[in-house]
């Protein structure tokens, strides 16, 4: 998950705020900034939801443009 401690700290929240916004573990959201292990997409949803940035966005990816 390579932007969501920049998303954390761009949106001015705490790793305890965060956690409880998201309902994802204290634990495991320093897990994920630290680079631990990959999370599972219900986690990516929640987190990106409590920061009101998209998955794209938290993954540090760009959405894809749809054709014509």
């Amino acid at each position: 998950m390579m932007e969501l401690k920049a998303w954390r700290e761009k949106r001015a929240k705490s790793l305890r705020v965060l956690s409880e916004e998201a309902g994802v573990a204290l634990r495991t959201i320093m897990r994920l900034e630290a680079g631990e292990f990959d999370p599972r997409l219900s986690t990516v949803r929640k987190l990106a939801k409590a920061l009101d940035v998209s998955v794209c966005e938290l993954l540090g990816e760009e959405p894809k443009k749809g054709r014509g």
